[in-house]
C-alpha cells in the first residue's frame, strides 16, 4: 500500500514509468536505482508499507549534507521526478521468507490503480548457472510482458538488445519443453509471469553476474537501462553513459564495511 509522505495527497503517477529493483543475486538492481535516485537528484514522495518485506530503517543513504543525514529510510520507499514522467520504487531489505505471491498481490493493484504506463524491473541472474546459449555476447537480457510488446517490442531489436533465453525444464532428459528460469532472480520470475496475466505493461531488465564487488554490474545495469530512457546525456555511440556521468551516492563508500583498523598492521 502507497502512503503519502506528511499530509500531502497521494501524487498522480498516470503515464508514468516505474521503476524498481528485484532483491537478487549481487543486489545489482538495488544498487542500479540507488545511481538514478542520486544522479536525478528524486525526491522522496511516500513509501511502500508492506509486511512482505524484513523490517528495517536507517539513516538517508543520500544525504548530501549535514541537515538531511538524520532523515530516516525504510524498506520501501517511493521517489518521483515528474519532469521525467518517472516513479521508482526503492527496497532495501530482502523479502520475507514465503511472501512473494502476497507482495505481488499488494503491488500489481497499486500499479494499476497509479495508472502508470509502464513498468520496468531491474534484476540480475547467477552468472555460474548460465546456459550454453546463455554464455555468448553479452551478459544483458531482457524480457517484454504480452502488454509491452507492441510499444517496445521494435525498439529492443533497434537496440539490438538479447531477449531472456528460455531453458529446458528437464535438460538431457526432455529438451523440448522450454521454460523462463532466472535463478538468483528473487521475485522476478514470479512477478513478471503474474504482470503478465494480469496486463501490466512490464519489462525485465537483467544481468548475469556473481556475488562481490557489484558496482560494476550496477553501472553496466543502468548503462542498459539508459539506452532505452535516455536518464541522462549520452556521450559514447552506442547511447550508453560513462561511469562519471552517474553519481555515486556517499553511503557506498560504507558497502564492504569500514576497512581494516590501522591497529592491525
Amino acid at each position: 500500500m502507497f502512503v503519502p509522505c506528511g499530509s500531502s495527497a497521494a501524487p498522480d503517477f498516470e503515464g508514468f514509468t516505474l521503476l524498481m529493483p528485484a532483491v537478487s543475486v549481487g543486489n545489482v538492481g538495488q544498487l542500479a536505482v540507488d545511481l538514478v535516485i542520486f544522479t536525478l537528484d528524486m525526491p522522496k514522495v511516500g513509501y511502500f508499507y508492506t509486511d512482505c518485506l524484513v523490517p528495517m530503517v536507517g539513516n538517508n543513504p543520500y544525504a548530501a549534507a549535514e541537515e538531511n543525514s538524520a532523515e530516516l529510510s525504510i524498506n520501501a520507499e517511493v521517489y518521483s521526478l515528474p519532469s521525467r514522467k518517472l516513479v521508482v520504487l526503492q527496497i532495501r531489505s530482502p523479502f520475507v521468507k514465503n511472501k512473494y505471491r502476497s507482495f505481488c498481490q499488494t503491488l500489481l493493484p497499486w500499479l494499476k490503480s497509479s495508472r502508470c504506463a509502464k513498468v520496468i524491473l531491474l534484476s540480475s541472474s547467477h552468472a555460474y548457472q548460465c546456459d550454453d546459449q546463455q554464455l555468448h555476447g553479452t551478459p544483458l537480457r531482457y524480457l517484454l510482458s504480452p502488454a509491452i510488446q507492441k510499444t517496445a517490442g521494435e525498439l529492443m531489436q533497434r537496440l539490438n538488445w538479447k531477449e531472456m533465453e528460455k531453458v529446458a525444464a528437464y535438460p538431457g532428459v526432455n529438451d523440448t519443453d522450454m521454460v523462463l528460469r532466472i535463478p538468483g532472480g528473487g521475485i522476478t520470475t514470479l512477478l513478471f509471469s503474474e504482470s503478465c496475466s494480469n496486463g501490466i505493461q512490464m519489462a525485465v531488465l537483467l544481468k548475469f553476474c556473481s556475488e562481490g564487488d557489484n558496482i560494476p554490474d550496477a553501472l553496466a545495469l543502468v548503462n542498459y537501462l539508459n539506452e532505452w530512457l535516455q536518464l541522462v546525456k549520452s556521450e559514447n555511440s552506442d547511447g550508453s553513459a560513462t561511469p562519471s556521468q552517474w553519481k555515486i551516492p556517499h553511503s557506498w563508500r560504507l558497502l564492504f564495511g569500514s576497512g581494516l583498523p590501522p591497529a592491525l598492521f
